[in-house]
């Protein structure tokens, strides 16, 4: 059983390897490229790992297998142009715990701290051509917006804008 919670203040070593794992399996699903993140110092990783440990503001979830491994992530941040919307970033699972429901559970805990912490609306961008993700997401009630854009990462490759109104989610 996948074990899910909120990260907290003290786990920034357990973030940054997580999230570097991510950016190596998946560098085509984040803005930031591994060789950036490699780069980042440890106050990086700790001010954001302190950051979404509490508040309203952001947050991050992460995902454990029942051996202890941590095998996903996912964020949230306030939205700086509309701070009714809280936009889901960073969402990861290893491959390993693909399937496992973790996926589901982690996009869940970011609904639930958006509804709880007064937003309106949830958004995400997903890479064009990432259909699991894309399944993960409508199931969950999420629906495509029309907006696409190049993925920052990789201008090559495109990616679109999904929405969840909290009014409308599903279980």
């Amino acid at each position: 059983m996948t074990r899910i919670r909120r990260i907290r203040r003290d786990e920034a070593g357990c973030y940054r390897d997580v999230r570097l794992r991510a950016l190596q399996d998946a560098p085509s699903a984040f803005a930031t490229t591994l060789a950036e993140a490699l780069e980042f110092s440890d106050d990086v990783w700790i001010r954001r790992t302190r950051d979404a440990a509490a508040g309203p503001d952001s947050t991050l979830y992460l995902a454990w297998d029942p051996d202890g491994e941590c095998t996903g992530m996912v964020a949230a941040i306030r939205n700086v142009v509309e701070p009714s919307t809280a936009d889901l970033i960073s969402m990861w699972v290893a491959p390993n715990a693909r399937g496992s429901g973790a996926g589901r559970g982690l996009v869940r805990h970011v609904i639930e701290w958006a509804s709880e912490s007064g937003y309106r609306r949830v958004e995400l961008w997903v890479t064009r051509g990432n259909e699991s993700a894309q399944r993960l997401y409508r199931g969950l009630g999420f629906v495509e917006t029309g907006d696409v854009k190049p993925l920052p990462s990789d201008p090559c490759k495109d990616e679109s804008r999904m929405r969840l109104d909290l009014g409308a989610q599903t279980s």
